[in-house]
């Protein structure tokens, strides 16, 4: 038998939503708390749960949902509350977080810093789905002070969402997820950032023999940019790289924020073969393109590999 029989989630959100929506599904009793009070009702109508209660006493699980940079206060404040026996947190940077918890004198010892990896590049209690991580990693990140029965509550309540659980020390935590979502995030956004704006205006250039690109039906330079960059030959290749940069920026500033030295390492390493790219093609050097095409062959498979077995795993589990 699960030992998870009522939950509190705090936040109303894409993943605190989907958490409270896949543990409903399972059979547990979910309680709900948010501040912005149209975020909760919506929550609640989906069935997400009802409404938190003063005086219900405390829950198995406290799941806090909130940003990166308010879980530290929210956890004091439930722990101040009695709302729980056990606390977990979803946000998606784990050292920084972990730091403030213990700055803020919180008990760390019924705390256990967890990071389900599944997400959507939209969000708000609409996007929330029951079946948001079956077959996913829920990673869970074990300090020195948790305690082994909170760590195992937990655990059970990612089992109960469809998740598969992995453990991982905090800085190996926060390394891996800077290099499989938040560098990509950064550099779709860097990507799309290209197409924001145009040119700023003025003449059309003239195209070759005098002639303007009206009268050629030649499009220019400058009519180019006023398509910000081309966008009118743009195809899957644009919208497949740029998918994420659609995402939340408040949300994301908060989340890189809480875990810049590692994104900032692998921006200097993707920087570096970007430039050696860059000069390679000047130079009319195709030793240097040549070398990262093909790793970016063998690093594509590895890719498609693993998401292989995840949608295997997601399949396995509905």
């Amino acid at each position: 038998m699960s030992p998870i029989r009522r939950v509190v989630v705090i936040g109303c959100g894409l993943i605190g939503t989907s958490v409270a929506c896949a543990l409903r599904r399972a059979g547990v009793r979910v309680e709900l708390a948010d501040h912005d009070p149209w975020a909760l009702a919506q929550a609640a109508r989906m069935g997400a749960g009802t409404a938190l209660r003063a005086g219900a006493g405390p829950a198995d699980v406290v799941v806090i949902a909130t940003p990166p940079s308010s879980v530290a206060a929210v956890l004091r404040e439930a722990q101040a509350r009695g709302l729980g026996r056990v606390y977990t947190d979803v946000a998606s940077a784990k050292t920084r977080i972990l730091a403030e918890v213990e700055r803020g004198g919180c008990d760390l010892s019924c705390y256990v810093p967890g990071h389900p990896m599944a997400g959507r590049e939209v969000s708000g209690p609409g996007a929330a789905r029951a079946g948001l991580f079956e077959g996913r990693t829920w990673a869970l990140c074990p300090h020195p002070a948790l305690s082994p029965r909170a760590l195992r509550t937990v655990a059970a309540l990612a089992t109960a969402c469809g998740a598969e659980v992995r453990l991982l020390a905090p800085d190996a935590h926060d390394r891996a997820a800077a290099a499989v979502s938040h560098l990509p995030l950064v550099l779709s956004a860097a990507l799309a950032a290209r197409f924001a704006t145009g040119a700023q205006g003025g003449p059309a250039e003239p195209a070759p023999g005098g002639e303007t690109g009206m009268e050629t039906g030649m499009e220019t330079g400058t009519e180019m940019d006023r398509d910000a960059g081309g966008l009118s030959l743009a195809a899957g290749a644009l919208r497949d790289v740029t998918r994420v940069a659609g995402s939340p920026a408040g949300m994301w500033r908060d989340i890189l924020a809480h875990n810049a030295t590692p994104v900032a390492d692998l921006l200097d390493e993707l920087t570096r073969d970007l430039s050696r790219v860059a000069a390679a093609l000047r130079a009319a050097d195709d030793g240097p393109v040549a070398e990262v095409l093909a790793r970016g062959n063998e690093g594509h498979a590895r890719i498609v590999r693993a998401l292989s077995r995840t949608r295997e795993a997601e399949r396995a589990a509905s």
